[in-house]
């Protein structure tokens, strides 16, 4: 966890309890392994993810296959038939690490689908620990896991007059 980030969580609890209120934590990391929907969801991102393994084995064995065959049978071939081949490799080789970059990248499908799977089970923690500190009248939670809070009351939002302060 950023340093930053554990002294205002620290600040936030000492001035919490400065003012009474009642601070309570969860371990949303254990929440989601343990949530029953999560394992459905898992299986079907596993589901998507080895299909896009399986295009990315045929991607590489089809390379291979192309130049074993540059590899063995380069001086009995043309010139015009080992460019031919040598386009070829190429054109497979360019189109796996085009494949790898538009499922494995930055930006790639896989992080795409694990975000599609992940955020309705994401919104369904956030809302059940907002029900539950509402009913059990916490006024903030803290998310061991991650460091951030998950839920506070709005009453005991200063940011306005943090603001009103500072445009003094």
């Amino acid at each position: 966890m950023p340093k930053k980030l554990l002294i205002l969580l620290f600040f936030l609890a000492a001035f919490a309890m400065a003012e009474g209120s009642r601070i309570a934590h969860v371990d949303s990391k254990l929440i989601f392994e343990g949530y029953k929907g999560t394992r459905k969801a898992q299986e079907e991102y596993d589901r998507q993810v080895a299909k896009w393994e399986q295009q990315a084995n045929l991607l590489q064995r089809e390379l291979g296959f192309v130049k074993e065959r540059l590899e063995k049978q380069s001086l009995m071939l043309s010139e015009e038939q080992k460019r031919e081949l040598e386009a070829e490799y190429a054109r497979r080789d360019t189109e796996l690490k085009n494949f790898i970059e538009r499922i494995y990248g930055r930006q790639g499908e896989l992080l795409k689908e694990n975000e599609k799977v992940s955020a309705p089970i994401i919104a369904l923690i956030r809302k059940a620990v907002t029900e539950i500190a509402l009913a059990e009248g916490y006024d903030y939670v803290l998310d061991r896991a991650t460091g951030s809070v998950l839920f506070w009351k709005n009453e005991n939002d200063l940011t306005q007059k943090v603001l009103d302060y500072l445009n003094r």
